[in-house]
């Protein structure tokens, strides 16, 4: 049963986890928990380059779903770490069939928040019928607008963000800060690159809730060792989305996702959106909605993007019970 403070439900233990062989040159990291003998779920994670966290499968009955979690390739514990070479939106959608298939699972359950919707929606038209259902969180469909959004025009509402990332730059390169920022975060020099994707990851999450958070991070704490990997850390997230906003995410500016979203009529869909989100404006799910009038579509009126938002969290903990009558 969910908590009722949390909405979650409680922490569960992976019963098995594994490094499977996606290309010669990526390893996924892919783990299982719940009931292994339940109705599968996939969990796709957000950046692009975030990695999946133990949280995440608290989303879910562990006495129902067969939960299974997956690091994208480039991201969390996949190898190689940060690696952007045969890294698209193409070669994910093959990867978690990949899993499908190594797992021996017929149909599951889709769930994606973030760039992981962008990856739910893309693997959906792509695999129709291996699909029982999409939950769909804080709409981001990779569109040039979405990303001039992130990278200029939140600045009306996050100035202390935006402006603070800018001034990370000499005066020199703040004309293209996009630019400046690549240039840094794939230096060879990690002296360079790892501060400059602490500042660039920063960026994202200070915009992530309604309301400020504590940054709990107590970097001086840390043993040098801790430090470092933390670092890595950040320099994989931080390389993995720079490339792939660099290519729009590998889906263009035709609003490909929006439009080609009408054929999963017959999937049940819920969509959960913050009202407040500055990360993936709720346009974008609003528009989603409305090619896709099936969908149960849910404003959250007091949430930004954040999944741990209690209004978020508590609607897809809602979905999912919901799903756990399809089969």
């Amino acid at each position: 049963m969910a908590d009722a403070v949390t909405n979650l439900y409680p922490e569960c233990t992976q019963y098995r986890d594994e490094m499977l062989k996606v290309s010669p040159l990526h390893h996924l990291y892919y783990e299982e928990c719940g009931n292994s003998s339940g109705i599968p779920v996939v969990f796709l994670h957000g950046g692009p380059g975030s990695g999946c966290n133990s949280t995440q499968r608290r989303f879910f009955d562990p006495a129902h779903y067969r939960i299974i979690l997956l690091d994208q390739r480039g991201c969390g514990r996949s190898t190689p770490q940060g690696e952007v070479r045969e890294n698209t939106t193409n070669d994910l959608v093959n990867d978690i069939e990949t899993i499908r298939h190594h797992l021996g699972i017929a149909r599951w359950h889709v769930f994606g928040g973030s760039w992981g919707s962008t990856l739910a929606l893309a693997y959906a038209l792509k695999h129709t019928g291996h699909v029982i259902s999409l939950t769909l969180r804080g709409i981001f469909l990779s569109r040039q607008s979405e990303l001039h959004w992130f990278l200029s025009e939140v600045k009306n509402f996050h100035p202390e963000s935006w402006y603070k990332l800018c001034e990370y730059l000499p005066m020199d390169k703040r004309h293209d800060m996009f630019a400046a920022f690549e240039a840094l975060v794939f230096c060879d020099d990690k002296a360079i690159s790892i501060p400059a994707a602490g500042a660039w990851n920063a960026y994202e999450s200070n915009m992530m809730s309604l309301l400020p958070r504590e940054n709990n991070t107590n970097t001086a704490s840390k043993t040098p060792s801790e430090n470092i990997t933390d670092g890595e850390v950040e320099l994989a997230r931080a390389r993995v989305q720079i490339h792939y906003i660099k290519h729009m995410c590998f889906v263009g500016e035709r609003d490909l996702l929006l439009e080609a979203s009408q054929q999963l009529s017959h999937i049940p869909t819920t969509i959960v959106q913050g009202r407040y989100d500055m990360v993936c404006p709720p346009i974008s799910a609003w528009q989603l909605a409305q090619v896709m009038p099936h969908a149960k579509f849910i404003m959250v009126a007091d949430a930004g993007h954040s999944a741990m938002e209690a209004g978020i969290t508590s609607a897809l903990v809602d979905a999912t019970d919901h799903y756990r009558s399809l089969k």
